[in-house]
């Protein structure tokens, strides 16, 4: 039987050709709404997303042919991965492909910050020599302070290996520590960490997690940096310590307001206060939702996910 497999976003070109290559049927429709991929899903056995719209439970009814929902990008909360999981769909997505992307990503957002190298960068071009307000930080005896420790965590902590730095990290599974990072409680990191850095899912058990207390919870100032989801932390909360200067600087790859297909930003007519802020603030570093967003990690992506679908029939 012909695997018919419907595309519903762009992806690196080497996707579509190993899959036609194995004997995949594919089929494209990057532009219409979620309902009209509704009413044809049924002739299909695979899909493969990004992040354009929801898979909920109103699409896996209707989608009665689907054998597996393959998602170009490390997490899946863009699916009902519990009800898809009741009707024997098969789950695929590809974290191995972008985690040394995101791990370059977050090196480069902590010495950025740590160095005031934006800042300064904008105060040069706009005239001015300001050595002393410049003066930075060495990562050099910090310690850095990782929660979750999957894919993208594991990668970031084994790019600081060439720092003299202490890694420890927290996750909801025990005993995967390993030469790169200490497994710790959370009460021991927020105590030691001077750097923060998040490889979360979002999920309701991270959604809004770094808020007021959690923050106040930290022994000692601190950065933190967020290249997992935005809506893992509470944006007012997290101005509200930068202003008052627990937190140190923000480096941050995903926002609060993101819409869940990641392709913009949501805003209504009025600009939110917590967000106008991090927008003028010179300690916060912005970029949209690129740690993981390389050339190399496009083409390793679709690899990953061309390699995941042949293994489930091949």
């Amino acid at each position: 039987m012909s695997i018919k497999i419907l595309h519903i976003d762009s992806n690196h070109p080497i996707l579509w050709q190993q899959l036609e290559e194995a004997g995949f049927e594919n089929h494209a429709d990057f532009k219409s709404s979620k309902e009209e991929i509704e009413s044809k899903i049924q002739d299909y056995n695979g899909i493969v997303i990004r992040s354009r719209f929801k898979i909920d439970k109103t699409f896996l009814d209707r989608a009665t042919n689907l054998q597996f929902i393959a998602r170009v990008g490390a997490g899946l909360e863009s699916i009902d991965c519990e009800y898809a999981e009741t009707k024997g769909i098969h789950l695929i997505a590809a974290p191995e492909g972008n985690r040394n992307a995101v791990a370059e990503h977050s090196l480069g957002v902590i010495l950025s910050l740590f160095n005031n190298l934006n800042q300064a960068d904008a105060e040069i071009r706009a005239g001015h020599w300001n050595r002393e307000s410049n003066r930075g930080h060495e990562l050099d005896g910090k310690t850095v302070g990782i929660i979750g420790y999957g894919n993208m965590g594991k990668a970031f902590a084994k790019k600081l290996r060439g720092f003299e730095v202490e890694v420890v990290f927290h996750d909801i599974l025990e005993n995967i520590g390993d030469e790169n990072a200490r497994q710790v409680s959370l009460e021991e990191l927020q105590k030691k960490a001077d750097v923060l850095s998040l490889h979360l899912p979002w999920t309701p058990e991270t959604d809004k997690m770094v808020n007021a207390d959690f923050i106040n919870a930290f022994s000692k100032p601190f950065w933190i940096i967020n290249t997992s989801r935005g809506k893992n932390i509470v944006t007012a909360d997290l101005v509200k310590a930068m202003k008052s200067k627990k937190i140190l600087g923000a480096g941050l790859d995903v926002l609060e307001y993101e819409k869940l297909s990641f392709e913009t930003l949501f805003q209504d007519k009025n600009t939110p206060e917590a967000f106008q802020y991090l927008l003028e603030a010179k300690n916060a570093l912005l970029t949209p939702h690129i740690a993981g967003w390389t050339f190399e990690s496009h083409e390793r992506l679709a690899q990953v996910i061309v390699d995941k679908i042949k293994a489930v029939y091949l």
